[in-house]
């Protein structure tokens, strides 16, 4: 800490302007992640299924074994990113905004670290152009204002890294127990993770073969690195223990995607080279330009020639490490055949901003007229970026409209055991259910093999529209065929949606 602190005052009295354009980016970068956070944050199931989780382990002490499931194939992440909102979700009184602010603020970090990183390779304006335009990146934002496990993964990634970096190239073993920590935690943020592996592998390599010849240094590489092989699968271990008492079911899942490429990956690397640059232009598109496709040709050039140029006028070894960075990465979604969302890029991030501001500051540094071509280019990417920013869009509301809901369904219940169903394209029971329970509320899951968790009133939360699709009733959902004959009791109309209290019919 004290260390920081005697960093900060250098940087203070030594490079007062650069400190106080960085403490604005930070400024700026709170703002967007923390405004208005309980109404902007994204509350659905999956975010309901995850305090569900945590309030668990906090109330009950029951430790989770695995994390989320993955959207394809039966594979699930390990539990640590559970284990990280717990302290938050308990500080905030149970309340899932806690967890969205820790996410908010780890996001702020990153913003930090990204002008660390930058300044350290590149220099003081890269590292300020970097972190300027990853501030306001609508998509970055996005993803750093709700609590979900692969939110964590711009951070983390970075850390693992720039930590594989610090080994390198400065021989600086303790960081190897850094990047077995944090690598762990990048995998059990999302297995898209494995990508880096390549390259983390590659760089471990130069490192031990470039201390080989020295006995004592390298002892010193081996010792560390296996200190850091243990702290990863200490951290990964939960994953193990589950999967011995469950039948190997996540290794089975993981071996049957990358065995079954049929419609999973496909069997031949080299088919991914040629699609390098579309899948650069889908992660500019998505990260860099705020889905301006004008915005991201222009990112893409920029990283194009900032690479060919740095490596030519200053055989950069940077330069090389994030080419080797982006490089597998992109080939990697070359290989696979499913959708491709935002948040598929979160361990590439930070990438195509530090080869912008790498490219940007060097033309600044060139003559008159690339500092003023600099700088459009920069102002263009700036604009487009605040021009699309997700605080523009009305707030989704939607912690607020779990709250209403579940309130109402807590109210009408009276008191007695309920089952709960939710019709909607993109939602599920556990937003509301966490609500009714911590309310008070007694939910049962229906077990169409046990009697015993059919209650004598089913609630449906109908969030369709047009609302005559509802038709609880007949709906064929689980959740609501096996409650049985049913009819309507009652029914209200609140903050969008319709609430159905159903009955068996007698």
């Amino acid at each position: 800490m004290e260390k920081i602190k005697i960093k900060i005052k250098n940087l203070i009295h030594q490079n007062p302007k650069e400190f106080w354009i960085l403490l604005g980016i930070l400024v700026v970068a709170a703002f967007c992640r923390l405004y208005r956070i309980d109404h902007y944050m994204t509350f659905l199931g999956d975010e309901g299924r995850d305090v569900i989780i945590v309030r668990r382990l906090l109330t009950e002490g029951h430790p989770p074994l695995i994390g989320p499931g993955t959207s394809i194939g039966n594979m699930y992440l390990g539990p640590l990113y559970y284990y990280m909102m717990a302290p938050a979700l308990l500080i905030a009184g149970f309340s899932p905004v806690g967890p969205a602010i820790q996410i908010a603020i780890l996001g702020i970090i990153t913003v930090w670290f990204v002008w660390y990183v930058g300044r350290i390779w590149f220099g003081k304006i890269a590292g300020l152009i970097s972190a300027a335009i990853f501030a306001i990146a609508p998509t970055v934002i996005i993803y750093s204002r709700s609590s979900w496990n692969p939110n964590i993964m711009p951070f983390f990634a970075l850390l693992s890294m720039y930590s594989i970096w610090k080994v390198w190239k400065d021989h600086a073993y303790k960081w190897l127990i850094v990047l077995g920590a944090s690598y762990a935690a990048v995998l059990q943020s999302h297995y898209l993770g494995l990508l880096l592996a390549p390259t983390i592998g590659i760089f471990w390599f130069l490192f031990i073969r470039s201390v080989w010849k020295d006995k004592v240094l390298k002892k010193k590489g081996v010792l560390y690195s296996v200190y850091a092989f243990i702290i990863f699968i200490l951290l990964m271990s939960p994953l193990f223990f589950f999967d011995l008492r469950h039948n190997w079911m996540n290794a089975k899942a993981m071996y049957t995607f990358f065995t079954v490429r049929q419609e999973t990956v496909s069997i031949k690397p080299w088919s991914a080279i040629p699609k390098i640059p579309e899948m650069l232009n889908l992660v500019d598109s998505s990260v860099v330009s705020a889905k301006n496709m004008a915005g991201a040709l222009i990112a893409s050039i920029l990283i194009f020639l900032g690479i060919v140029w740095t490596l030519i006028k200053k055989r950069s070894p940077q330069i090389w490490f994030l080419v080797s960075w982006i490089g597998f990465s992109l080939l990697g979604f070359g290989l696979y055949k499913q959708n491709i969302y935002d948040h598929y890029f979160g361990f590439i991030f930070v990438v195509p901003f530090l080869l912008i501001g790498a490219f940007l500051s060097t033309l600044m540094e060139s003559g008159k007229i690339l500092k003023w071509l600099a700088a459009i280019i920069l102002g263009f990417l700036i604009a487009i970026n605040l021009l699309n920013s997700p605080l523009k869009k009305e707030p989704n509301s939607l912690l607020q409209r779990s709250e209403d809901v579940s309130h109402k369904i807590f109210e009408e219940a009276n008191g007695q055991p309920m089952n709960l169903a939710v019709i909607a394209d993109n939602n599920y029971e556990a937003g509301y259910q966490y609500f009714v329970q911590l309310y008070g509320g007694k939910v049962l899951e229906i077990l169409a093999t046990d009697k015993s968790t059919f209650a004598n009133q089913l609630f449906v939360v109908c969030e369709l529209i047009p609302t005559s699709k509802c038709d609880p009733t007949h709906n064929p959902k689980a959740q609501i065929a096996n409650f049985g004959w049913s009819k309507i009791a009652a029914q209200w109309d609140l903050d969008g949606v319709i609430i159905y209290r159903l009955i068996h019919t007698q």
